[in-house]
């Protein structure tokens, strides 16, 4: 709502949401019954999340800078020749569903670690410049809840390949709340001491310059 209330991505990563695209797509492929059979709530939770994760790529590709927006769609484009490229060797050169789970799997762990890794640039900014500003609250809280409920749900199971992600999944996300507590108080004074000088954020500055550019254009 932010970045569409300011038309700008301003200092926002779409690197959590890359990962997490793929991660998404990836365990897609391994709950489809050809690879891991009888894990329908696995494909049915990431095909959503892949559907929600486009959107907010989109959002990026929409709002970033022509430089930001490049970067973002040679990382999807690499993502989507990666997932269709493991989907055909999965399927035509594996033939038992033991060893497409096996490669899958382990792919699966892979991408998971990097989907709860991708914020730790965010979180190194919040330490550096001691504001939350740019790491939404309720996206780590969903993540720590996305650990806990993935880790439970695999120890139900006692599947290994969704246990170890998630439970470090868990552990980052724990991680990024922790640094939230930490600086809430003085995000909300820097806020404030930014509004009582009249200061803006650099992205309202450079969403207002470009509308009187165009303006002069016109």
């Amino acid at each position: 709502m932010e970045i569409c209330k300011k038309r700008s991505v301003g200092q926002f990563s779409a690197a959590p949401y890359l990962a997490t695209l793929v991660n998404c797509m990836v365990w897609t492929l391994y709950g489809l019954p050809m690879v891991h059979p009888h894990s329908i709530l696995v494909v049915t939770i990431n095909g959503s999340g892949c559907v929600i994760e486009i959107i907010f790529v989109t959002l990026f590709l929409i709002y970033s800078d022509p430089k930001k927006r490049l970067k973002v769609a040679l990382w999807l484009l690499v993502e989507l020749i990666f997932i269709t490229a493991l989907t055909l060797v999965t399927l035509t050169t594996v033939h038992t569903l033991k060893k497409r789970s096996a490669i899958v799997g382990a792919t699966c762990i892979l991408f998971n670690i990097m989907m709860y890794a991708s914020p730790l640039a965010i979180m190194k900014l919040v330490i550096t410049t001691k504001s939350v500003e740019y790491m939404p609250f309720y996206i780590s809280l969903a993540s720590f809840g996305n650990g806990v409920a993935w880790t439970t749900y695999a120890l139900i199971r006692f599947d290994p390949f969704i246990t170890i992600p998630n439970g470090l999944g868990t552990l980052f996300a724990v991680a990024q709340l922790i640094l939230y507590a930490t600086y809430y108080k003085s995000t909300k004074q820097q806020i404030a001491a930014r509004k009582a000088n009249g200061e803006v954020d650099l992205s309202q500055v450079v969403v207002a310059s470009g509308g009187q550019q165009s303006k002069l254009n016109n």
